[in-house]
């Protein structure tokens, strides 16, 4: 096999079908099989090229955490590229790097390259001004993005939405992880928010990492930009989808009939994080207070995004409240969400490619955006961060950020349809 290129900034994940087993789809058609096939590849791969894994917890039922969740705690830094093989691997851009998804063959080539290829995009600047008000969160802001008629109308696809204003402010980092992650429902290449005290803060309380902003790890002044969205906070209310599509959005309030619910979640990469864990206990021990319980004919799952969300819970006193109303608790896992009555078995061929992520800390992507890596980051502040494909296009010096990307190109080896304006 080709040998892998800077192994140490390559981390694989298994959090999709860790809960496979309790599929009814999986089950009765037969898919465990192939399951334990891909886990089986999976493993062998990292093994065999000394790669960190974030497996299967010891008990055989759920993972270590959802890779988008475990990156932002563990490993993705302002300035870096991250490439994972997820849609939703723009989560990590809250924390003022570039994050996107890419497909299996890509994520290969980078692997053993360094290289990863892509048109630059263009930039949306999504500005965010007032203040939330109390119950609204950063889910209602997307979901209120959502329902924008130009934004279904696919004004977004293929952009970079830049998040900024002042209702940033007053979101912590876990908010912002939700509006970045959401750029895959809005039809975006990926999302950033540009760093600053509350990444700092983030970083320091949650990894024990003191970071420095530099000055380019923001737009230019005058950078331009495809359009600009604007959207007043505090006139949000909570919002809800209807089903089919997360751009069927509509105010709580206007709806017209009340939904019958068969099965409540709470989980997944932008619903399992700690801030969302503190939502969910504030509202179920109100209702243990009152002695209120879930309905009989309802379930109610809640599902750690990763280990360390658990550990919170458990430190905070918050299981308690949630096995009082008769909340199931589920190990972390990506496996809720995705459902297993859509699933289909993991072809036998491409399960001998094992899924992974990669980071790139010392080059930025190149873009039409204010963010210049004009030197790599010192050895120090390396931290590998998981799923960023690392060294992109030829470049040794490459602009990343986030706005409208304006290309200084300083890499002597880059292509000619890169200088290109």
């Amino acid at each position: 096999p080709a040998p892998l290129r800077d192994a140490a900034t390559i981390i694989f994940f298994e959090d999709h079908l860790t809960f496979a087993h309790r599929s009814e789809t999986h089950v009765r058609n037969g898919y465990l099989p192939f399951v334990r096939d891909l886990s089986s590849a999976h493993e062998d791969f990292a093994r065999v090229h000394g790669l960190r894994n974030h497996g299967y917890l010891a008990s055989g039922e759920g993972s270590e955490g959802i890779c988008h969740a475990v990156m932002a705690e563990q490993y993705a830094l302002p300035g870096q590229l991250v490439v994972g093989t997820d849609s939703h691997t723009p989560h990590s851009g809250a924390l003022g790097c570039l994050a996107f998804g890419v497909g299996s063959t890509d994520m290969a080539s980078a692997m053993v390259t360094g290289l990863v290829r892509l048109t630059v995009p263009e930039t949306l600047r999504v500005e965010l001004y007032g203040r939330l008000p109390a119950g609204v969160t950063a889910k209602d802001v997307v979901l209120h993005l959502l329902a924008l008629p130009d934004i279904k109308a696919g004004s977004g696809v293929g952009k970079v939405f830049e998040f900024t204003g002042s209702a940033l402010a007053h979101l912590s980092t876990d908010e912002r992880t939700t509006l970045t992650n959401m750029t895959a429902e809005l039809g975006g290449f990926t999302g950033i928010v540009a760093p600053d005290a509350e990444t700092v803060r983030f970083l320091r309380e949650r990894r024990d990492v003191w970071f420095t902003i530099e000055p380019w790890m923001r737009s230019d002044e005058g950078a331009s930009y495809a359009g600009t969205v604007r959207v007043d906070c505090s006139r949000l209310t909570p919002m809800v989808a209807s089903p089919g599509d997360p751009g069927n959005g509509v105010a709580l309030d206007r709806l017209k009939e009340r939904a019958k619910l068969d099965i409540a979640y709470g989980g997944s990469c932008t619903a399992g994080k700690r801030g969302d864990f503190d939502q969910y206990h504030a509202v179920l021990s109100w209702a243990a207070e009152r002695g209120l319980r879930v309905p009989s004919h309802v379930k109610l799952y809640l599902q750690f995004g990763t280990t360390a969300v658990r550990d919170y819970c458990v430190e905070k006193g918050y299981l308690a409240a949630f096995e009082r109303v008769g909340a199931e608790m589920l190990e972390p896992s990506c496996g809720a969400w995705p459902a297993a009555a859509r699933a289909h078995p993991p072809h036998p061929i491409r399960s001998r490619l094992a899924p992974s992520t990669a980071i790139s800390p010392a080059v930025p992507v190149p873009a039409r955006s204010g963010w210049r890596a004009r030197r790599p980051w010192p050895p120090a502040r390396l931290r590998a961060a998981s799923y960023l494909s690392r060294n992109c296009v030829h470049a040794r010096q490459l602009n990343c950020g986030s706005a409208a990307l304006r290309r200084r190109w300083a890499a002597p080896q880059a292509p000619a349809w890169w200088r290109r304006r």
